[in-house]
């Protein structure tokens, strides 16, 4: 008997479970959770939020017997470029769950191969930088654009020792991370000031 879930395409999987609602006590349930081999497993929150958005759902891939191994956030607020509202899922995971490529919308549990073409596109185009730059736990942090799915945006990073994934709808949505977004580990603590809506449709399926 395992707890694990199975996909038809990666093999074993670690189940993930999703909040139906989000509250600061809900966000406490989730931060405070054990993950194996480390004391908690970063959940990255955009922190100030920017004008308009709220925190709409929080998830983790993982089991009572293996603890946490990735932790997702939803965002949800006006879109940057215009024309209606706009949804961002932040993902922490440890190498070898493949939550963050669910969301993505890519093939495999890994992405490190679609980083390593994204790296080599900047370079046949003549770009050295990243497609977008944050400041991730109080340190810049590079971010890079990877093929997705044409209703989303999907970026890959790294951030203490895991990939770190931003996955946005619709694909403009996207541009919010050229502002000048902070994230903040919400393990470290809420911020009394954070705000909450109604739950993300793509947290809770749709994606």
């Amino acid at each position: 008997m395992h707890s694990d879930w199975r996909c038809d395409d990666c093999g074993d999987v670690a189940p993930f479970h999703v909040a139906e609602h989000i509250s600061s006590e809900i966000l406490d349930s989730v931060r405070l959770r054990t993950a194996p081999t480390i004391d908690h497993m970063p959940l990255w929150c955009p922190w100030p939020l920017p004008p308009g958005w709220m925190v709409t759902g929080v998830g983790w891939a993982g089991d009572d017997r293996a603890g946490v191994r990735a932790t997702a956030l939803s965002c949800s607020g006006p879109d940057p470029l215009g024309g209606g509202p706009a949804d961002l899922v932040l993902i922490a995971e440890q190498p070898g769950v493949g939550l963050g490529t669910r969301f993505a919308g890519i093939p495999g549990i890994d992405p490190g191969h679609l980083v390593t073409e994204a790296l080599g596109e900047c370079d046949r185009g003549g770009h050295a930088g990243p497609h977008a730059k944050i400041k991730v736990g109080g340190h810049p942090t590079p971010l890079w654009c990877v093929k997705s799915p044409e209703d989303r945006s999907a970026y890959v990073s790294e951030a203490k020792g895991m990939w770190l994934y931003a996955v946005a709808w619709p694909a403009s949505a996207g541009y919010f991370l050229a502002e000048h977004v902070v994230l903040h580990d919400l393990s470290d603590g809420v911020p009394p000031e954070l705000v909450y809506g109604a739950p993300s449709p793509y947290l809770h399926g749709k994606a």
